[in-house]
């Protein structure tokens, strides 16, 4: 019988080091890649008081609801370690102050206010800053809080820019008027900001365009005759709408056809709510089937997408990290062109 050959020294240990290597390597790989356990991850529990869910009752002079904002929380949360808490403000200042205290005794981790009452926000902060609870204010201002909020001025120069550049590309050198129509007096809900935005862009763009303003205290029924009488003393002008809401916008086009004179006007709504855009199936006003339409477009107010804004900001104060004393939303004309690629259809194959 042969003698089995020697194997020298020096490939024996590399024949024993190799697949030593190799498996320390390949456990190595895989505890970085899945890192730690799910459940060993923090998990933050966020609440989130709501201005109102009353059924019906619309918010900051738009068509949007209470609803459709917290259904915007609860979908923005799922890619996120957050358990939400949902609390009702009822626009109530008593109830904002307890829906504090009860938020307080569950011990939660940030608190997001979204509530009118300067009085009510500012016992909101004592109470929190005292349990040393971080707060996060919506739309109106807590002390020594984080705002997040509309920027109405911004939306109203979005829909005096839109409308006088249509003006300036579609009937250049012809007489034109400008009119601001819709629930002009909502101080509460800060629309006369939303007015002064839309003027002071007409005043610079059209100075010579003569404006004017239309108060329907909120009620669409009044848009019909307060329209009609401008129409009628403004028989061979170009007429320029700017509506306060959607709501608005729809009732000035039915208006406007009503009068005859569909193709003496433009309008630009605020909002961008269900009643002006829908799915392929829907035949909204604001469509690509719908190009030639007289409301060339309306603003968006993405008050359906609040959480997707909030919850990010939240989660960076849980974690320590900067955010901005105060953070705007950036507001943009939605048109027939850009409908579907910012709010794609529900119903799209």
């Amino acid at each position: 019988m042969l003698p089995t050959p020697a194997i020298p020294r020096g490939r024996r240990r590399r024949r024993v080091r190799g697949p030593l290597w190799i498996v320390v390597a390949a456990v190595a790989v895989i505890l970085i890649g899945i890192g730690p356990p799910a459940s060993a991850q923090r998990r933050w529990v966020v609440a989130f008081a709501n201005l109102t869910e009353e059924p019906g009752v619309t918010l900051e002079g738009t068509g949007f609801t209470g609803p459709e904002v917290r259904e915007s929380f609860t979908l923005a949360a799922r890619p996120y370690p957050i358990d939400l808490v949902f609390y009702d403000n009822r626009r109530d200042d008593v109830r904002a102050v307890a829906n504090t205290e009860a938020a307080i005794a569950r011990r939660v981790d940030l608190y997001v206010q979204y509530h009118r009452g300067a009085a009510a926000n500012a016992t909101v902060a004592q109470k929190l800053k005292a349990a040393g609870i971080p707060v996060l204010a919506v739309n109106d201002p807590v002390p020594g809080a984080p705002l997040y909020a509309l920027d109405n001025v911004a939306a109203g120069r979005v829909a005096g820019e839109a409308l006088a550049q249509f003006a300036a590309r579609a009937w250049s050198g012809q007489p034109t008027v400008a009119v601001v129509i819709g629930r002009v007096s909502a101080a509460a809900e800060r629309v006369p900001e939303r007015v002064r935005g839309v003027t002071d862009a007409l005043r610079e763009r059209l100075p010579g365009t003569r404006l004017t303003t239309l108060d329907t205290q909120g009620n669409p029924a009044r848009v019909a005759p307060l329209l009609g009488a401008f129409l009628s003393a403004n028989p061979s002008r170009k007429v320029l709408i700017a509506a306060t809401d959607d709501a608005t916008a729809l009732a000035a086009k039915a208006a406007v056809e009503t009068t005859g004179r569909a193709r003496d006007a433009a309008i630009v709504g605020q909002g961008v709510d269900r009643t002006i855009h829908g799915g392929i199936n829907d035949r909204k006003e604001i469509d690509p089937t719908n190009r030639n339409s007289i409301v060339i477009g309306s603003v968006a107010f993405y008050l359906d997408r609040l959480g997707y804004e909030v919850l990010p900001l939240a989660l960076r104060m849980l974690r320590g990290e900067p955010v901005p004393s105060r953070t705007l939303m950036l507001h943009k004309l939605i048109t027939a062109a850009n409908v579907f690629i910012e709010y794609p259809p529900y119903d799209m194959n």
